[in-house]
């Protein structure tokens, strides 16, 4: 064990089950180890690193700001917030935006917006949020109590109630969840990363869409992984046509830096006025200005180098030896090896300098969204090699 990896364990709290690699430096989609093994960097640290590690664009806007302004209290304007907001609401057509720090933190304003919206409009009993089973939207008491995988819940009981769970794929359960509780809102991900790269129909989505309007609930997308280019689309609802009213973003978002984001749209708007929501470190102006560099990057030809590079990892892995199923949009799989363990593949790919995650019983791929078709093709031949070999 090395010196860094020894202090982690005498001082950092063991939550994580990391691999025995401590990674130094990197550039584009490769990262370096303090023994300067190179590593192809295929999850962009869970879908966070948008433009690879170390970008000069992001790195500058990042810099600057740093040195101009690095914080400032809510209590007064900044322009790299203000900047950010209008560029997501224009190419959303949502209309304000609430940031914080994470994921987690933007499902938890969702919620919030979901419930004061419902009881300044139906009665304070109409808080009910209705998710899906094997749904993911975070760590924190209420997102855990949104997510929809019981395993999650076990350890840290009483969540907060006011959480019901829908089968995926299925209208007459949604239908059913709607008539049976006071509902505020639906919560959903278009593909649930963590429950294993699960895509929803457009069909469904579409579907789900019609029953909130229906039965006059907040529609809300949880976009914290699918977001921000992922899928190849700015974010994944927009490949079913739907018009959520609103949307939470996160990881790629801030290109590195903590920043989650709750979009929302023409009928919430006005929900939250000074006071009922907040957050110290939200919109941040070094955050902010990264995330700015990020987005405005994101036009359609980016987009559409997304949509290509996935199909190519499709193409390439769809008949290869050891691969019993593709699931996933763009630059978001899972692959569900068919002789071993995801994570026997994906430990077999980091001795090789290929660096995989797992989702479930999958490997899932993240690369950053500009990597570069040869580096892609290197990553994918290891892959095909770990995917072929025998347990």
């Amino acid at each position: 064990m090395d010196r860094i990896q020894e202090l982690d364990s005498r001082f950092i709290a063991h939550t994580y089950g990391r691999f025995p690699v401590t990674l130094v430096s990197g550039r584009g989609s490769v990262a370096l180890d303090e023994q300067g093994k190179e590593y192809i960097d295929m999850g962009s640290g869970i879908g966070v690193t948008a433009f690879g590690l170390a970008d000069e664009k992001w790195a500058e806007a990042v810099s600057a700001q740093a040195h101009t302004l690095q914080h400032m209290s809510n209590l007064y304007y900044t322009a790299p917030c203000v900047r950010l907001a209008e560029l997501l609401c224009e190419k959303t057509g949502l209309k304000k935006v609430f940031f914080g720090n994470s994921g987690a933190e933007a499902n938890e304003c969702a919620v919030k917006v979901a419930r004061k919206w419902a009881q300044d409009k139906k009665g304070v009993d109409f808080g009910t949020v209705i998710t899906l089973k094997n749904s993911f939207h975070g760590r924190t008491l209420t997102t855990l109590a949104a997510t929809g995988q019981d395993h999650y819940h076990e350890l840290f009981q009483p969540l907060t109630p006011g959480f019901v769970h829908a089968e995926p794929e299925n209208l007459e359960d949604m239908e059913r969840l709607l008539k049976e509780n006071k509902a505020a809102g639906i919560l959903l991900e278009c593909v649930q990363g963590e429950g294993g790269v699960v895509v929803m129909s457009p069909e469904y989505l579409r579907g789900v869409e019609r029953l909130a309007r229906q039965y006059d609930v907040l529609l809300m997308v949880d976009e914290v992984q699918t977001g921000n280019g992922r899928t190849g689309r700015m974010y994944a609802y927009m490949h079913a046509g739907i018009r959520p009213d609103v949307v939470t973003t996160a990881k790629g978002l801030g290109g590195g830096l903590p920043l989650g984001a709750c979009l929302i749209g023409e009928r919430a708007q006005d929900v939250l006025g000074p006071g009922d929501h907040g957050s110290t470190f939200g919109g941040n102006p070094v955050c902010c200005a990264g995330a700015v560099s990020v987005v405005e990057r994101l036009d359609d030809r980016l987009l559409d180098e997304v949509r290509q590079k996935g199909d190519h990892i499709r193409e390439c892995l769809c008949h290869a030896e050891g691969v019993r199923d593709i699931s996933g949009l763009g630059l978001m799989v899972g692959i569900l090896p068919g002789k071993r363990p995801a994570a026997q593949v994906v430990r077999g790919c980091m001795e090789k300098g290929v660096l995989c995650l797992t989702a479930k019983d999958r490997v899932r791929l993240l690369p950053a969204l500009n990597i570069p078709l040869p580096v892609l093709d290197k990553a994918l031949a290891v892959l095909r090699e770990e995917l072929a070999a025998d347990a």
